[in-house]
């Protein structure tokens, strides 16, 4: 490199902060439809083995998975000092959220019924505890 070459610095600060942040592997088919125009509601509910992302015609079953390289999560800075731009690490991420489509049969069980047990849900918990 020839002495009238100059070279950007960036500067790389550690600001880690306490939010607990998880990244979330998203199928190709689920990208395409949250960025659609008309992105519909999605629900997070539980199961007996993991927790279920729904769709209005898939589920996805949320299964965690730990990575032997960490992934440092970045986010852009200026210094109060200068308008010099620079990055903060905010956090290390050891771990991913894996959706797994989880088969039709299996993700619904029919329609929701009516049992006429409106607002009573809390009687029918306590029962069982």
């Amino acid at each position: 490199m020839s002495s009238s070459q100059t070279t950007e610095k960036i500067s790389l600060h550690h600001q880690a902060d306490d939010t607990g942040y998880r990244l979330i592997e998203l199928p190709s088919e689920l990208e395409s439809l949250l960025e659609s125009e008309n992105a519909p509601v999605l629900t997070l509910e539980s199961s007996e083995t993991s927790a279920l992302l729904k769709t209005p015609d898939r589920t996805y079953a949320l299964r965690q998975k730990n990575t032997s390289n960490s992934v440092i999560l970045l986010s852009p800075t200026t210094t109060s000092t200068s308008q010099d731009q620079g990055m903060s690490a905010i956090s290390t991420i050891h771990e991913t959220v894996e959706l797994e489509l989880v088969p039709q049969a299996v993700a619904t069980s029919g329609p929701l019924k009516n049992t006429g047990s409106r607002g009573k849900w809390h009687e029918r918990f306590g029962k069982g505890r």
